[in-house]
């Protein structure tokens, strides 16, 4: 294996060669293989492109292009090549070039600009650390995918579980549209990303909408786009997620909350794969798989009049169904050992374990947040745990309230359990309303419109109970 001139050995690297001068071309080769490169040379702006045409790009690791080139310069294959390779390090050459070409090749994405007669140091000093930025490059990308990966990782062993993964792997292997449904946190996107890329569309692009995120009035530019100056603030010319995601997969999520103004627009453009752009009147055909989720029962949005009932069918030609943490029974344990891996790699701190108690806690949870609830709690425990072990005393309160293992008011397990089985049914079923309460008002920090909301009780009545049960912070 070659060594550079600092020591450090790699694999033979080849190095293409643009040159209408045979003397440079024969020079440049020489001083590459000196050093233990492998050069290819060509001596025109079209044979380096042909070079590049086909399913498979050669491989090259860098260039050295000339500017001046007869019938098609220098800049011009430059810009061709950023955009078949755009990872490619081009080093531009020249004789007699002014600053605002060398200006011109930068904003064109060359790596850098040598001047001839160069020195050999020069040459290989460029060279050396454009290959060497490119592995870097390279390198962080294929870092960023597999965070990616571990991402939309999907975890568990449950019957229900199983079930879920069988209908997801046959729906992947398809082009139909899929349309998920489950609660808030359950795992939706990722069940959306494993789809992608595990179907045909694997090498193309997955693009996400949130149709919650979106005001109504932006939706359509942020679908189909929109022409510089179509609207007040487009300054600039957009290409809308439909575009984006042309020969690839288009996520739509939280569909159910979509305006029924909009779900008419995109109702059409589903069917016909075609559409204008915002301020436009250029027809734009594309080719989308479609997959959509919902936490809202659509079937009952329909019927209160939220949904086009002709939307649902053409979206639902496979449901699939993402359980909720709760019936996924056996699965909780897992998830949390997964997890505390997961931030360990990710803060760069040592696997820590968890004590039996604390995960038989954890296990008893309800989780009416899921996956994301139980995902936040771990990431909080492992970065607020002090020790080795995760113990009882790292599990938010509450979680420890909710399952009857209750600090600061003195309550523990045992304690909740015989006020529960003790007394009138009346008396069991305050005392689970008052934990229920308590519970619910830890987890929204204390905010009782907040909590109102999300137990659907009026904000008055939610005052009443917490007077009448004397339910304090701490």
């Amino acid at each position: 294996m070659p060594e550079t001139k600092e020591g450090v050995s790699r694999m033979t690297q080849t190095i293409l060669v643009v040159d209408d001068d045979k003397a440079v071309r024969d020079s440049l080769k020489d001083l590459l293989e000196d050093e233990g490169y492998q050069g290819h040379l060509v001596e025109s702006g079209e044979a380096c492109l042909d070079l590049f045409k086909g399913d498979s790009p050669p491989p090259f690791d860098a260039v050295l292009l000339d500017i001046w080139l007869p019938k098609l310069d220098g800049i011009e294959v430059l810009k061709q090549l950023k955009q078949i390779s755009p990872t490619l390090p081009v080093i531009m050459l020249s004789g007699h070039a002014s600053i605002e070409t060398a200006v011109t090749a930068t904003k064109n994405g060359a790596y850098h600009f040598i001047e001839k007669p160069f020195s050999t140091e020069s040459l290989y000093l460029t060279l050396g650390n454009a290959l060497r930025q490119s592995r870097l490059e390279a390198e962080n990308f294929r870092l960023r995918m597999d965070v990616q990966r571990s991402k939309h990782r999907i975890v568990g062993e449950s019957p229900t579980f199983k079930r879920m993964m069988a209908q997801m792997e046959r729906a992947a292997a398809s082009e139909a549209w899929v349309l998920i449904h489950g609660e808030n946190g359950t795992g939706k996107e990722a069940v959306a990303h494993l789809i992608h890329q595990n179907s045909p569309r694997k090498d193309g692009p997955f693009v996400e909408v949130n149709c919650a995120a979106i005001p109504e009035e932006l939706i359509e530019s942020e679908l189909f786009g929109h022409e510089k100056g179509s609207f007040t603030g487009a300054t600039a010319k957009k290409i809308g997620k439909f575009d984006q995601a042309n020969q690839g997969t288009l996520f739509l999520d939280e569909i159910g909350d979509m305006s029924m103004k909009t779900q008419a627009k995109i109702l059409r453009v589903l069917q016909e794969q075609r559409f204008e752009r915002v301020g436009g009147n250029k027809t734009i055909t594309v080719e989308v798989r479609v997959i959509a989720a919902s936490n809202k029962t659509l079937e009952d949005e329909i019927l209160a009049g939220n949904f086009r009932e002709d939307l649902y069918y053409r979206l639902n030609v496979l449901p699939l169904e993402v359980p909720p943490l709760r019936e996924r029974e056996g699965d909780v344990d897992l998830l949390v050992l997964y997890f505390m891996d997961f931030f360990a790699q990710t803060y760069g701190h040592k696997t820590k374990k968890i004590s039996p108690v604390a995960l038989e806690i954890l296990k008893q949870y309800q989780w009416p947040g899921n996956i994301r609830e139980l995902k936040n709690i771990v990431e909080r425990m492992m970065i607020m745990g002090s020790g080795e072990e995760v113990t009882k005393d790292d599990i938010p309160p509450v979680v420890l309230q909710a399952v009857g293992e209750g600090r600061g008011n003195g309550q523990g397990a045992e304690a909740f359990n015989a006020e529960l089985f003790q007394g009138s049914y009346r008396d069991a079923k305050d005392a689970f309303e008052k934990a229920f309460l308590r519970a619910q008002l830890e987890r929204n920090g204390w905010n009782i419109s907040k909590t109102a909301e999300i137990i659907k009780l009026e904000r008055s009545n939610l005052h009443k109970k917490i007077k009448q049960y004397q339910i304090e912070a701490g």
